[in-house]
């Protein structure tokens, strides 16, 4: 292979995710305390919740209630309305701004360095990669930025528009075609094992995040319980 010819999807997210969690540790620096504020209101909100279906629950025991009536408990329970209410603006106060600042950084990242005489960010420069347009020249800052921001369409498009990269023989994503630019792999060399690390820990540690989220909720309704039934 020839350096500056089109590379594989594999490679491409390896780069993009290596600048992705560059950006995430920026925003969580950035808005550190908007979050810890967040992630509190959610758990309150959650252990509200918890305890409005464990009234419920004991409530519904104590006449010896069918599940199904149980449950229609729960669907009537304004309580239980509120406390899902209180969950659902709780969840969008803490991620609305995270991603919106997100994406902001995000455009302001890979514009100023795909567009810069690098055409790479610092994750495609590990990788060996580099931004062209269609005759193989450097993108420039407009096209550059006008390549993220027509990025939202493949995010939009639950990611059809990524996965077109891996079409040969020019593996162009969908904001790639809108833009006119290539990315090329200049560097012949394999995936660092370092990269191939990253990688591969991505999907258990969203596995552990997973796990994590699932073990608060079954603290949150095991103390539920625990207060309801007076254990």
């Amino acid at each position: 292979m020839t350096p500056g010819a089109p590379t594989s999807l594999p490679r491409r997210y390896a780069a993009w995710s290596l600048d992705a969690a560059i950006l995430a540790l920026l925003v969580v620096a950035l808005l550190h305390r908007r979050l810890c504020a967040g992630l509190a209101a959610c758990g309150e909100a959650l252990d509200a919740m918890s305890l409005s279906m464990a009234a419920t629950m004991a409530e519904a025991a104590e006449r010896g209630a069918a599940p199904a009536a149980l449950a229609q408990a729960w669907l009537a329970d304004p309580g239980l309305h509120a406390a899902v209410g209180q969950l659902a603006v709780a969840l969008v106060a803490v991620l609305v701004p995270p991603t919106l600042a997100f994406a902001l950084l995000s455009l302001a990242w890979f514009a100023a360095f795909e567009g810069s005489r690098w055409q790479a960010t610092p994750g495609k420069r590990l990788l060996g990669l580099r931004v062209v347009d269609d005759d193989g020249l450097p993108p420039g800052y407009v096209r550059a930025a006008l390549r993220q921001a027509a990025g939202l369409l493949s995010w939009a498009s639950l990611n059809v528009g990524h996965v077109l990269a891996a079409h040969a023989p020019r593996h162009q994503a969908l904001h790639d075609r809108i833009a006119g630019t290539r990315v090329v792999r200049v560097d012949t060399r394999p995936i660092p094992m370092p990269a191939r690390l990253w990688l591969a820990l991505q999907l258990p540690a969203c596995f552990l995040l997973l796990a994590w989220l699932m073990r608060i909720v079954d603290r949150s309704v095991a103390a539920a319980l625990d207060a309801t039934l007076g254990l």
